[in-house]
């Protein structure tokens, strides 16, 4: 039996943990931060463990500090956001960072196969472009969507935002966490679970309809 399915009109991507090896940027810039807030007499004590920050991606940023670090205040979870920002886009200005393997080579096949292409983030809109356009796939793109641009409360609704807008009518939601599988399956989307980042927990796939083990193997169910 093929793997293969009807081509969609348009794909959504998740960026982290998805498109973008998120650690190879944000652990450095994480680091970095802790020290600027020690500094700055905002925090005191060890550097929360990297595990921490690992684990939260794909949450919306407020969630991801709540986690972090649970007793600190408001200010220094603010103050944390704009320089973690501020240290990754410095990275990225750097050349670091990096995609996972095989990820330009197949976003360029289907958009070669007339796939409109889009990305849906959790993360901060400035992030999110200097991310796409530092890595060369900015092109690709028609549009790139995320939580900080839209003030959305979840992904379920920043893909509905997308959909409506673009009048989308078949569409593939492509992502690594919980909140990438209940986007699509709310907005009746065949959902293609990315099964190789490592910093989801045991049953966030559940539910998707396709599984895949690296980037590439998205076109296999492609015809």
């Amino acid at each position: 039996m093929s793997n293969q399915r009807n081509l969609p009109e348009a794909m959504l991507f998740d960026l982290d943990g998805t498109l973008f090896q998120t650690e190879t940027l944000l652990l450095p810039a994480y680091h970095k931060t802790f020290d600027e807030l020690r500094a700055k007499g905002l925090f005191t004590g060890e550097t929360p463990p990297e595990e921490r920050i690992l684990g939260a991606l794909g949450m919306l940023l407020e969630h991801i500090w709540e986690r972090v670090m649970p007793n600190e205040q408001m200010a220094t979870r603010q103050e944390a956001d704009k320089l973690l920002i501020k240290y990754q886009v410095e990275g990225l200005q750097q050349g670091h960072g990096d995609l996972y393997t095989g990820v330009a080579e197949t976003l360029q096949a289907l958009h070669n196969k007339g796939i409109r292409l889009f990305v849906a983030s959790n993360g901060l809109e400035d992030y999110v472009r200097h991310v796409i356009e530092a890595k060369g796939v900015a092109h690709l793109f028609e549009g790139l969507y995320s939580a900080g641009q839209y003030r959305t409360r979840s992904k379920v609704d920043l893909v509905k935002i997308l959909l409506e807008t673009h009048q989308i009518q078949s569409a593939w939601m492509v992502g690594d966490r919980s909140s990438d599988v209940e986007a699509g399956l709310q907005n009746n989307l065949t959902v293609v679970a990315c099964d190789y980042a490592g910093f989801r927990e045991s049953g966030e796939l559940k539910g998707a309809h396709i599984r895949i083990c690296s980037f590439a193997e998205l076109l296999e169910y492609c015809n």
